[in-house]
């Protein structure tokens, strides 16, 4: 028997609060303890700010799976506690490795070898990838190695995919957020057509992810009052990976609402959050152009975009918001109708945030600047030209004084 619609709903309050009620204990303390990224060339916020924001989200994702584990409608999905072992065992994982980056700076390889690590907990834990149907070919069972791999691959993606979409005030948390909320509505939906077996722990991890952004928005959206760190953005990383793949990692069966391009579950979240993952291709294949290391941030990505574009940082966010909600509507609506006649509805969606986006009052106004600007030879205008002022921490200076400026990193700012 699935869970029932108001044990999803407790579960979320827990995690929502929790992380709510903790992340303001975590901003003094990571002011105290000198964990403030300052503002600089790259980034686009003005003034320092705490980050270790995760540690709250953490703390929601613990307390909320205690509390689900204690609730009878949640048995059947405990009744296996290796897999939440396995997904608390690396959510911890990859946060303390995000965390440790957030205040010292972690070397790339070291930090990928973390990640790594995390999703072979999982493996291990049996939270993977099984079964892989790909659209227009077969299903494939997956043998053990086969499976390890593309699970830690799979955690890879995930994880590096929200670390750098997290670039603007409240657009990680958002994003990972409306994402979830839609894979919750799909994995309930699988699971009461007998897709899912009842004790699929899918949706339950997809409502926490959901929980502790709700939770973690109101002190980030924009002025932020702290950043999640890498610990935050790798948490949410992975909290997606293994929700994604307790889904559509063990579904063979088909199900109708799959019709016409997509028939496998594990393709669902490639739409769903597609923008995070379209900046990250798009990051590859920049810095692969230009003899970059991969690893090496720049202010290409979709949020400096339409930062470039004239757009504020909310009404940028906003943008991506919205593209994640039409992209979550396009995989929902078949899924609960079976039907796929609105296409074009979605298209004329698309179509207009598309010119919104691209002929709104202020981008018009920012391309004729840049256009009189190079004619003048200035600089163009965009968020590295943003004006940084200084926040009063008392007479010992900034806490993050201890490191200089751009050293410190906080997801993609």
């Amino acid at each position: 028997m699935q869970p029932g619609m108001l044990s999803y709903v407790v579960v979320f309050a827990v995690a929502a609060v929790v992380t709510a009620l903790t992340v303001p204990v975590v901003r003094r303390m990571a002011v105290r303890i000198g964990a403030v990224v300052k503002p600089d060339d790259r980034r686009v916020h003005e003034v320092p700010t705490p980050t270790l924001g995760g540690a709250g989200m953490i703390a929601g994702v613990v307390v909320a799976l205690a509390v689900a584990g204690l609730m009878t409608d949640f048995d059947e999905v405990f009744e296996t506690p290796s897999e939440i072992l396995g997904v608390l065992m690396a959510a911890v994982l990859i946060f303390a490795i995000g965390a440790y980056d957030d205040v010292r700076d972690v070397s790339a390889p070291a930090k990928t070898a973390g990640m790594i690590l995390a999703g072979s907990v999982l493996s291990f834990a049996g939270v993977g990838l099984l079964i892989l149907r790909v659209p227009l070919l077969d299903v494939f069972i997956l043998s053990s190695d086969w499976s390890a791999l593309l699970t830690v691959v799979w955690v890879l993606g995930m994880a590096n995919a929200i670390n750098l979409i997290d670039g603007l005030d409240g657009l990680a948390a958002g994003i990972v957020a409306i994402a979830s909320f839609a894979f919750f509505l799909y994995s309930v939906e699988l699971g009461n057509e007998g897709v899912l077996q009842p004790g699929n722990l899918g949706a339950l991890i997809a409502i926490v992810t959901v929980g502790v952004c709700v939770g973690f928005l109101p002190y980030n959206l924009h002025p932020a009052r702290i950043f999640m760190g890498d610990g935050g953005s790798l948490l949410l990383g992975l909290l997606l990976a293994a929700s994604t793949m307790a889904v559509g990692g063990r579904t063979s069966q088909p199900f109708p609402g799959q019709t016409y391009f997509f028939f496998a579950p594990i393709f669902i979240p490639l739409f769903v959050l597609a923008v995070p993952i379209v900046d990250v291709l798009f990051a590859i294949v920049r810095r692969a152009s230009s003899g970059a290391n991969l690893t090496t941030p720049d202010k290409g990505h979709l949020h400096h975009r339409l930062m470039s574009l004239g757009h504020g940082q909310r009404r940028s966010v906003a943008i991506l918001w919205l593209w994640t909600a039409l992209m979550s509507a396009f995989v929902l609506y078949p899924t609960y109708t079976g039907q796929g006649q609105l296409f074009a509805v979605f298209a004329i969606f698309a179509l207009a945030l598309a010119v919104y986006t691209m002929f709104h009052p202020v981008a018009r106004r920012a391309r004729a600047d840049n256009v009189a600007r190079r004619a003048n030879g200035d600089d163009e205008p965009g968020p590295e030209n943003l004006d940084s002022t200084d926040v009063d921490f008392g007479p010992a200076g900034p806490p993050g004084d201890r490191r200089a400026d751009g050293e410190k990193r906080a997801g993609s700012r």
